[in-house]
């Protein structure tokens, strides 16, 4: 049971909590807005950039066109020797489903890559589909029984 005298002590202040009258310590009328206007009052869109047309927000954005512009990225998920001995059995398939299906980490959208690493031991066979291996690992599945394909 917890007592006033055994509480850890607290040692970050609460923030200040801005336009809640002169009393708060922040604030009173105009809280951080300024004095007119109508960021004031509450009616300037987001977008607004006074009369200006053409050095606008819009300007100002970069054209999305070239080399910059990458919709989808391919990504290389790393997966170590230690976690494949821990999550797959003798005998068993390990491709991109099975790994995404014991994880649940991948995009189903993007067709991605994954690299199994050599750290760590292997010691049962265990089949392997459509993976990219470092040289460690893959004379480590080899020794261990496993196949690759």
């Amino acid at each position: 049971m917890e007592t006033l005298a055994t509480l850890s002590k607290t040692t970050q202040k609460q923030q200040k909590r801005v336009g809640r009258g002169y009393g708060s310590g922040v604030g009173g009328h105009t809280t951080g807005r300024g004095q007119k206007g109508d960021k004031v009052r509450g009616k300037t869109k987001i977008t607004f950039d006074g009369t200006k047309i053409k050095k606008g927000w819009i300007k100002r954005t970069p054209f999305l066109r070239g080399k910059h512009r990458v919709l989808a990225k391919e990504i290389l998920y790393t997966f170590n020797l230690n976690y494949i001995s821990k999550n797959f059995k003798v005998d068993e398939t390990v491709d991109f489903k099975s790994l995404s299906k014991k994880t649940g980490v991948f995009d189903k959208l993007l067709e991605n890559k994954c690299k199994i690493l050599g750290y760590g031991t292997i010691d049962k066979a265990v089949n392997f589909k459509g993976l990219l291996f470092s040289k460690n690992a893959k004379e480590l599945i080899i020794a261990a029984g496993g196949k690759i394909d």
